[in-house]
């Protein structure tokens, strides 16, 4: 990843911290939302963040993260624009304030295009471009929605920015330049199709968005096929950990770009696979695997894995298959609300199980360092 470059220091940057805890605010706005919308009683003004969760959660905390992710990696201040005007609109979101929240994450990620545009002064790789292109989709979605598109017009092009983003982070990983060419032009050829269905699903919503499920399918399948994670899988510890959170992610890549496929833009239960198949099983699972990697490169801070970090990913497969095999597909009683409350609670326990961690990393480390200085000679 482009962040693992970034050179890392002892001191926590106070600015990066503040944007990432606009983020954190923002998941547990979006959180909050989420279970307004499923009908928990939640205090007053969370059915205004239940209309607004999906954009909090894909844009307000995602976008920020990335974006603060690239700007660390590019090292310089102006690339810091995108997630500071991407948390602007996370803020201008939860103060339900909407022209405030359209135009900073739009600001964001114009500016998280030009991050991407320095980067190719260096760097003309695929994986490199996969990346823009999935920010140019973000682009692409913070516009339809300033035009006054709801969240279901919107939601293909919020999916392509995460979805390429994504890929295009695992692509460095994978040693792209050590598979053959025909390896590679079947990527490419998912990936053109995938792109073509997007595009198209704003004005041929039905077949755009069955295409881009087709080359879904596809871009699992290679993932699969290519990604390290196969590998890495077979090791101990961290790196069995984020490979098995890897390997989640794309079977749900696989069952969303299914449902895409086969459901089109069909009402429920369709609609919910569609979203929550995708932007839980996939992208969630990519957060939790990524987390080791991308916070201590962005934040300076420690984040050890324990093996009690394998709850959280549990809890969201767990939560996922009562919510959209026991819920949405079999209609049992509750269904939907328990996995829908499982997949609240997996994202929260990893959040508190991250900070606990990383406090505790830190406080034994401080521990060291001042048994060191005691022991020197005055």
């Amino acid at each position: 990843m482009l962040a693992g470059r970034a050179a890392a220091g002892r001191s926590v940057p106070r600015g990066r911290f503040a944007l990432l805890a606009v983020g954190g605010l923002a998941l547990l706005a979006g959180l909050t939302g989420a279970l307004a919308f499923l009908g928990i009683g939640m205090p007053a003004g969370a059915a205004a963040l239940a209309e607004v969760h999906g954009e909090l959660m894909a844009l307000g905390f995602l976008g920020t993260v990335i974006a603060l992710e690239r700007a660390v990696a590019l090292g310089r201040p102006w690339g810091y624009l995108s997630p500071a005007l991407a948390a602007v609109g996370a803020i201008g979101l939860m103060a339900g304030l909407p022209a405030l929240g359209g135009a900073g994450v739009l600001g964001g990620a114009v500016m998280l295009v030009a991050v991407y545009a320095a980067f190719a002064r260096v760097d003309r790789s695929l994986q490199l471009g996969v990346q823009a292109a999935g920010a140019v989709a973000w682009v692409g979605g913070a516009v339809l929605l300033d035009a006054g598109m709801d969240i279901d017009s919107a939601y293909p092009w919020l999916a392509a920015f995460l979805l390429l983003t994504v890929i295009g982070e695992r692509l460095d990983l994978a040693r792209l330049g050590d598979l053959g060419g025909g390896v590679r032009r079947q990527l490419v050829a998912a990936l053109a199709l995938f792109a073509v269905g997007v595009a198209g699903s704003t004005v041929a919503p039905d077949a755009g968005t069955r295409a881009a499920g087709i080359a879904m399918l596809g871009m699992a399948a290679w993932l699969a096929r290519h990604d390290l994670a196969r590998r890495t899988v077979r090791m101990a510890g961290v790196t069995r950990y984020i490979a098995l959170c890897l390997l989640a992610g794309y079977a749900w890549l696989a069952v969303a770009g299914a449902s895409w496929a086969l459901t089109g833009t069909t009402g429920m239960p369709g609609y919910d696979v569609r979203l929550h198949a995708l932007f839980l099983g996939f992208v969630v699972s990519m957060l939790f695997g990524h987390a080791p990697v991308i916070v201590p490169a962005v934040l300076r801070v420690p984040l050890p894995y324990r093996p009690w970090h394998y709850a959280a990913p549990v809890l969201l497969h767990a939560g996922l298959l009562i919510r959209l095999v026991g819920g949405d597909t079999l209609g049992l009683p509750n269904g939907l609300l328990v996995g829908g409350v499982l997949n609240v609670t997996a994202m929260l326990l990893f959040v508190g199980m991250s900070i606990a961690s990383s406090a505790a990393e830190l406080r034994r480390r401080r521990g060291i360092e001042a048994r060191r200085a005691a022991a020197l000679p005055a």
